[in-house]
This record gives structure tokens, sequence and C-alpha cells, in this order.
């Protein structure tokens, strides 16, 4: 029987490596505003600034990484699952491709969720892991088959997305309404009163008060036990939902395509030039127009939240666009063997994924936190 190891680097697909490692910088990239800003990850009239230089990096993260990133290491990861998988049943050297998937998985799960309340709030191991177990089932299904269950899911997080909408639209009219009934000293009924409530606590996590914000920064500035207590507030909520709810199928959908699109040899860099090409081409047409119109839609809106949640039915068309044109370019460049000092080491920061997506929890911590530096919320949004 052999012994399960790292894979040797002659096994190693180098455009796969590379694809994920600019999609983990990517991450980074975006993670940073969630390590350091309150509440302006995607809204940044919350902190952070919303004017000048503030503005166009966020319009500029808006059109080209928001969510593009997380979309490629979601389908790089389900590009993983075929490959881990289909090595180990090659092998046939005694560990069933089950086991070593399972117990690698649920030790990212394990792993997540430490993660997840002493360094990073926004970590991405424990909902990936839990994500896996289910798509191990599908490892064998035609790639057609993959795309149509990714696709189908896309368009069930739209019609999610929509009915969000008429749903905060409707919160947010009876709440402001029941608030007004209170201000002029009328009574309120409990279903008024369930309203004011449920406004209240959309607009404290959307559209925070200046005063509240400073104080969400200092607790973030403070000791030990107040970071994990504010941290554990936001892990706690993104945890408890339902397996099945539909911000998970974000990362199933992504799964499935990345499944379908190795089994079509398009990560590993197999097509010719100028499927690429096209694919770069195409990709950047689609993703630009329809990213740079939702960009528009949200400033000349001032980021409403309701316009917000609607511009999100297009997300999946804008982001999955331009993350295959990211990876059309950056396969071009490994295939042509250009700006190899770029692509070596993109590679290297793939090949060690976890490693660093960790060590990126650690330095950014240290930096915003009380316990390290407590840069938190001192930073604008260009810094």
């Amino acid at each position: 029987m052999s012994i399960q190891g790292p894979v040797r680097a002659d096994e190693r697909i180098s455009t796969l490596d590379v694809v994920r490692g600019f999609a983990l910088l990517g991450i980074l990239l975006m993670n940073i505003v969630g390590f350091g800003l309150a509440a302006a990850y995607d809204d940044p009239t919350n902190s952070g600034g919303a004017t000048g230089l503030n503005l166009w990096v966020w319009v500029t993260m808006h059109i080209l990484a928001e969510g593009k990133m997380r979309c490629l290491f979601s389908m790089v990861f389900g590009a993983g699952v075929i490959l881990l998988t289909s090595r180990a049943e090659q092998r046939r050297d005694g560990a069933s491709s089950a086991d070593i998937y399972f117990r690698r998985n649920l030790w990212l799960l394990a792993l997540g969720i430490p993660h997840a309340f002493l360094l990073w709030h926004g970590e991405i191991l424990y909902p990936y892991a839990l994500c896996a177990l289910a798509v191990y089932a599908f490892r064998h299904m035609a790639p057609k088959s993959l795309i149509a269950i990714g696709v189908a899911m896309i368009i069930v997080i739209a019609g999610c997305n929509l009915y969000s909408g008429f749903d905060m639209q409707k919160n947010i009219a009876d709440g402001k309404a029941a608030i007004l009934i209170q201000s002029g000293g009328g009574k309120l009924t409990e279903e008024q009163e369930e309203a004011r409530k449920k406004w209240e606590e959309v607009r404290k996590h959307a559209k925070p008060t200046p005063e509240e914000i400073e104080k969400t920064n200092q607790k973030w500035r403070g000791g030990v036990i107040d970071v994990l207590k504010v941290r554990a507030e936001s892990v706690w909520r993104w945890h408890s939902l339902a397996y099945y709810h539909y911000y998970n199928l974000d990362i199933f959908s992504m799964m499935f395509l990345g499944m379908a699109f190795f089994k079509l040899g398009i990560f590993s860099g197999t097509r010719p030039v100028r499927f690429y090409a096209t694919m770069a081409v195409v990709g950047y047409l689609i993703g630009l127009s329809v990213n740079s119109y939702t960009a528009y839609t949200r400033v000349t809106n001032n980021f409403d939240i309701v316009v917000n949640l609607y511009s999100s039915l297009t997300y999946d068309i804008g982001r999955l666009s331009i993350a295959l044109a990211h990876v059309a370019v950056l396969i071009l460049l490994v295939k042509g063997g250009v700006m190899q000092w770029l692509t070596n080491r993109l590679g290297a920061v793939g090949q060690m994924a976890l490693s660093n997506y960790l060590t990126h929890s650690i330095v950014c911590s240290t930096i915003f936190c009380g316990y390290g530096f407590g840069m938190f919320g001192r930073l604008q949004r260009y810094e």
C-alpha cells in the first residue's frame, strides 16, 4: 500500500495553481475592507469614504473583483473535487477516494470553525467544507449536466434576490410607517411593533449611524474579549443559516460549474489559444457592461438598500463573465510563457492556498484588531 502525501511537482497542473493563487490574492484584496471597516464592504457611504478616490476604488473593485474572486476560488475548488477523487480512484492504493475526500473536508470544516471565531468572521473554509460534502456524489456526472445544475442554482439565486427586494421594500415601508405613528404619540399594534423592529435590525446592519459605526470601531479596537465578542456576533449570524439557504447556492453553483469546466479541459489549459482569447473578449464585454451598469445604479441611488438588492439580479452573470475572462487571460499568459515572474509567483501561492489563506487572517487581524495595531476604522477605503 502506498502512502498518501502531497501532490508531486510533476503531477501539478500549473494553470490551475496560477488561477487559484490569483483568486486567493483577489479574495484578500476584497476581504481587507471587511477586516478594517465597519459595514463598508459593499456600501462605501457607511465608512471609509464614498467620494473621490475612495469611490473610484469601490467602483473598480465592484466591476473587476467583488464576487469574481470568490467565484473563481469556488470554481477551482470544484475542479479540485474532480482532480482529487479521480487521482485517488486511478491509484487504487488501498485508501478509497471517499475516505480521502471526506476526511480532508471534515478537517477543513473543523479548522474553519476556530478560524471564524478567532481570526476572520467572513471565512470560507466552513461553508466550503459543508458544500463539498454534498458535491462528491456528482463527481462522475457529465459536464453538461453539471452546468445545468449550476445554471439552475443561479436562476434560483436571482429569484431569491428578486423576492428579497420586494420583501425588503415592504419591510422598510411598514417599519417607517410604524416609527412615524410612534413619533406622533400613537400606540403601535403588535404587527406594527414587529415591523418597526424588523426595519431597525435591517437599518442597523445595512445603514448604521455614525454613532453606531464608532461604537463598532471601539469594539474591534478593544481587548481580546471585546474582539472575540463582536466577531462571534457576526460569525453566529452566518454560521447559523440553514444548509440549504440560498446564500450557500452561491458556493454550490460555482463548484458545479468548476467541476464541469475542469472536465471540459478549460482549467487545465488544454483548449486552443483561440478558445481562451474568445473567452476573454466575450467575458469582458458582458461582464464590464453588466457590472458598470450596476455600479452606476448603486452610486446614483446613493447605495439604497432596495436598489442594491434589485441590482443583484444580474450579479452572477456579471461576476461569472469577468471571472472566466480572468481565467482566460491567466491561462494565455501561462501557455505563452509570458510574464513568468508573475505566473510563477501566483502558482506558488496557489500551491499553498490553505496556508496563505490562514496567513491573510493572521496578518490582517493583527493589523486591525485591538490586540494588534488597532487600525480598525482608522483608514480610508483606498488606503
